[in-house]
């Protein structure tokens, strides 16, 4: 743990602070139906286009129900026509390499990951899909995906703002918004940095390296090709997280050079950290942002010192063959960004749900592979997905308060309004829906062949592996322990079944409450504070709610961490490797 490595963490934090603010005044111009953008020239009849020509009426606001059904409509129809592309890709052009198409799990599988905006990818990229299925079929997820999930953080944030009304917005106005004003621009911009550092983009044939090594059976190497940094930008920016390439961000064509790597780093948290005071802003409590923000800065530098630690430690069986102390665990990284820079690159794609990953987590030690497990089963609240995060930490917020109003005998409120029975039930749904998804699948595939059958390594390692495939289908994240083989030989679907319906829980079930809970506080009037109101702001606040999430979290997947990572790092200390 060098200076240096001090000094990049400081300038990560500080850097995301500065952007913060001005982001999330941005951000708030573009999720106002009526706010004005200096894109406005350009964009806006492009934009009033896009409504006539889709018959939408933007000024015509939706209620949550409807807010809510218009987004699942939307993402079943973008899901179908993304499972047609995958099942016809052969017959649709941009194929040089003549990649046949994707067998109906496979297929089926790919669509929900990156509708759900999670980009689990069961395939290797640049050997699976043409560049038509990862420009047209994937890459357009990218942008929907991330844009309905700030559209649904919008809504809520408009429920807890506003008073005695019904209505939340119009979802696709959001949808269009965020899109053009935000998305694509921010996009644009960083894939012509990321040309500039490295990253490819082109439309060309895989090339060949003839290999010089004369001991070799194997003489030549392929060498992709193909438009990565147009998708590699949308990635990072949504939260997306799907690489052109299987090996991701770890790939030299992908993620280049140390400040391309920083880059990305920092616009995987960019928007949902402006999303915080996107959240002051609307509700007239700016003190309240900053203390979301602190909480979940709080939670992130944990998770990052104690994976940088673990990692830092190394393995003890490497250091007993002569193997230096400082040298760490370098297993599984790339020699270009070293101990410090895949610890930080591992704990903030967990904690943002991208699932965009720069070194191998299955090579981790056991608890530096423990911190981006425990992220995403903490709900990935810790910015989390664009507008996920938000979302999901309000819901941690909710209980936060009810626990305070329990503590000093009061009614709780949240920023003026009661919090009751129903809103509660609405939190613990959501909640409860995303911890029986992960520990159920979990359960089932330890029990079953097929489960046991995807397994490269044995015991809690194993465990791992399956523990970790559920949490992240079901957060939406989209990383993996690279151990387990979720397309087996053998054809089996069980695990590309299992994932997407875990994916699919972890997106729209979650989504449901949470839209109920904002239509219900939408309704409620705003009672001004009084002496005995808790506020929600401040270091009380603060502490509560980082011991709500790290609580919670540990009363659910404790009992499961402690049959995997936790007895495999003991095991380790006794000589013992999974």
């Amino acid at each position: 743990m060098q200076i240096i490595d001090w000094l990049q963490l400081a300038l990560f934090l500080l850097t995301l602070t500065l952007i913060t603010k001005p982001l999330g005044l941005y951000l708030t111009q573009v999720l106002d139906p009526n706010g004005r953008t200096w894109l406005d020239p350009v964009l806006r009849p492009v934009e009033k286009l896009t409504y006539a020509l889709i018959g939408i009426r933007p000024h015509q606001e939706q209620n949550w129900k409807q807010y809510t059904l218009a987004m699942l409509i939307f993402s079943a129809a973008a899901c179908a026509f993304t499972f047609a592309i995958l099942l016809l890709q052969h017959q649709l052009p941009l194929n040089p390499q003549n990649l046949p198409a994707l067998s109906p799990a496979l297929a089926f599988n790919t669509a929900i990951s990156f509708t759900t905006n999670t980009n689990w990818q069961s395939y290797g990229g640049e050997t699976t899909l043409s560049y038509f299925s990862q420009m047209v079929g994937l890459t357009l997820h990218n942008f929907t995906s991330a844009a309905t999930g700030i559209a649904i953080a919008a809504a809520v944030v408009r429920g807890i703002a506003r008073s005695t009304t019904n209505t939340l917005g119009n979802f696709w106005v959001d949808l269009v918004r965020t899109t053009y004003y935000l998305l694509l621009p921010l996009s644009l911009l960083l894939a012509v940095f990321l040309i500039s550092q490295g990253t490819i983009q082109n439309f060309k044939p895989y090339d060949t390296a003839n290999l010089i090594d004369p001991t070799s059976e194997v003489t030549t190497q392929t060498i992709a090709q193909g438009p990565m940094a147009s998708q590699a930008a949308i990635k990072m920016l949504g939260t997306n997280g799907g690489g052109f390439t299987n090996a991701n961000a770890s790939q030299p064509f992908e993620n280049p050079t140390p400040l391309a790597n920083f880059v990305q780093m920092l616009t995987i948290f960019a928007i949902g950290s402006g999303l915080t005071y996107h959240l002051g802003r609307v509700t007239k409590n700016q003190a309240h942002g900053w203390a979301v923000w602190i909480a979940m800065m709080i939670l992130f530098t944990g998770g990052v010192l104690t994976c940088w630690w673990a990692e830092s430690a190394g393995n003890p069986i490497h250091q007993q063959l002569g193997i230096a102390i400082s040298d760490g665990n370098m297993e599984g990284k790339e020699v270009r960004f070293g101990i410090f820079n895949s610890s930080l690159f591992a704990t903030l794609t967990t904690a943002a749900s991208c699932g965009a990953v720069n070194a191998m987590h299955d090579s981790f030690t056991p608890i530096g592979g423990l911190v981006p497990l425990l992220m995403m089963e903490l709900g990935e609240v810790v910015i989390g997905g664009v507008g996920a995060g938000l979302y999901g930490m309000i819901v941690f917020i909710i209980l936060a308060v009810f626990i305070a109003g329990l503590m000093v005998g009061r009614t709780p409120e949240y920023l003026g309004k009661k919090i009751q029975a129903f809103e509660i039930k609405m939190a613990m749904t959501a909640l409860l829906t995303l911890t029986f998804t992960i520990l159920g699948f979990t359960a089932w595939a330890v029990v079953s062949d097929w489960g046991l059958a995807g397994l490269n390594n044995q015991g809690p390692h194993g465990f791992s592996e399956i523990l970790y495939a559920y949490s992240s289908a079901t957060a939406n994240n989209g990383s993996a322990f690279a151990g387990l083989t979720a397309t087996p030989t053998n054809g089996d679907p069980h695990y590309n079944l299992t994932l997407a319906t875990a994916m699919l829980i972890g997106r729209f079930l979650m989504i449901i409450p949470i839209m109920a809970l904002a239509g219900s506080l939408a309704q409620k009037s705003i009672t001004p504070p009084g002496a005995g109101t808790f506020p929600a702001h401040g270091p009380t606040f603060i502490l509560l709610l980082v011991v709500s999430v790290v609580l919670i979290g540990a009363l659910n997947f404790l009992p499961a961490l402690a049959l995997g990572p936790i007895v495999e790092h003991f095991l380790m200390h006794t000589n013992q490797l999974f």
